[in-house]
């Protein structure tokens, strides 16, 4: 990111020259052979490799482990190797595994890492990752437990749900990785995973998470409802709460009502802001991408920085990219909307 480089390649490097796809710009894990397991399917494997370096890097010991609780979020993106055919797994009857098809990466967490606290999963689509997150915090808040793990995971980039997404309408048509251009025409899909550790009383020197908040827009099922309604509320809801951020990281999905409604809700809800989207250089991570994203932007907070943007994107009248000065302290709004009219955000803290 810093270097200003992507990774999308042709889907045909995945799917093969064959598929109804292959001229789609995506990006995809690599190599593929982390994701291949003869008990736990692809989108767990991923999972796995994540939970394992955040537990790492946080140091946690046994004892500490088996206190955590887990919150796993991930929208459709465990097809892969469950009901689709993945190479060299077999792919399951749906039902016929021991774990129904969303739930077994947070069981295999739980049974390989040793966590006996509770784990849940979060499936409400783009918003999973954040609500995970947010779910976490909430136990962490109230006593439940003292730590957690917070894990994301999508592998959407199989025929069925490229099938699908073609069908509605939200892939890109001509690769355009822009999310704020007149010409963008849809989500530039990709495979994400990511992981990270919250703390009760939390570690100096880190970023900590200031709070989380949820709403729907009760309106549309595909669509952000013109004036993004849901999405004022919501960013006028976090300013209450947290002040006004340094910067928002928004949803940047790409899609067309996306592309003109949320620049204008955040002008309406904070007035002219700093916005660092974070999608122009991962793609869109689905049910994976929003907690990648978080991650992405807490390694930069470690530093008092923001994320760069991608050099040469389209910024929306009113808004600037320009990386802010951070403050010691200072908070950034990561934001979600989901199919079906889910708004997720989370409040990041810059160390102080």
């Amino acid at each position: 990111m810093r270097q200003g480089r992507t990774n999308f390649r042709k889907l045909g490097g995945l799917l093969g020259n064959d598929s109804p796809h292959r001229d789609l710009a995506a990006t995809w894990i690599e190599p593929r052979h982390l994701l291949t397991h003869r008990k736990w399917a692809p989108a767990t494997m991923a999972a796995l490799h994540v939970a394992r370096e955040a537990v790492a890097e946080a140091g946690w010991d046994d004892r500490e482990l088996a206190e955590a609780v887990l919150f796993l979020g991930s929208s459709r993106g465990t097809a892969d190797g469950g009901v689709e055919a993945w190479p060299q797994r077999r792919a399951f009857p749906l039902m016929a595994a021991s774990n129904s098809l969303h739930c077994e990466p947070a069981a295999a967490i739980s049974i390989e890492l040793g966590i006996h606290g509770p784990w849940q999963v979060q499936a409400s689509g783009c918003a999973a990752g954040l609500d995970a997150l947010g779910m976490a915090s909430l136990w962490l808040q109230s006593g439940l437990a003292p730590r957690a793990i917070v894990v994301a995971v999508d592998l959407p980039l199989s025929p069925l749900l490229l099938g699908n997404y073609a069908a509605t309408g939200i892939l890109s048509k001509d690769g355009t990785n822009d999310p704020y251009s007149p010409s963008t025409t849809g989500i530039i899909p990709a495979e994400a995973a990511a992981a990270l550790t919250l703390e009760a009383r939390g570690r100096p020197g880190t970023p900590k998470l200031a709070g989380y908040h949820a709403n729907a827009d009760a309106a549309n099922a595909i669509d952000m409802p013109p004036g993004a309604p849901g999405l004022v509320a919501l960013l006028e809801a976090a300013v209450e709460r947290f002040g006004h951020p340094a910067a928002i990281c928004p949803h940047a999905s790409g899609t067309a009502s996306n592309s003109a409604r949320e620049p204008a809700a955040i002008l309406n809800a904070l007035g002219p802001s700093c916005i660092c989207p974070v999608k122009p250089f991962t793609g869109h991570g689905i049910g994976g991408g929003g907690l990648l994203e978080s991650v992405i932007v807490a390694a930069f907070l470690r530093s008092g920085r923001l994320p760069p943007p991608l050099p040469g994107l389209t910024c929306p009248d009113g808004l600037t990219m320009t990386p802010a000065t951070l403050s010691p302290s200072a908070i950034v709004f990561k934001i979600a909307s989901a199919l079906g009219g889910k708004n997720s955000l989370v409040a990041l803290q810059a160390p102080s």
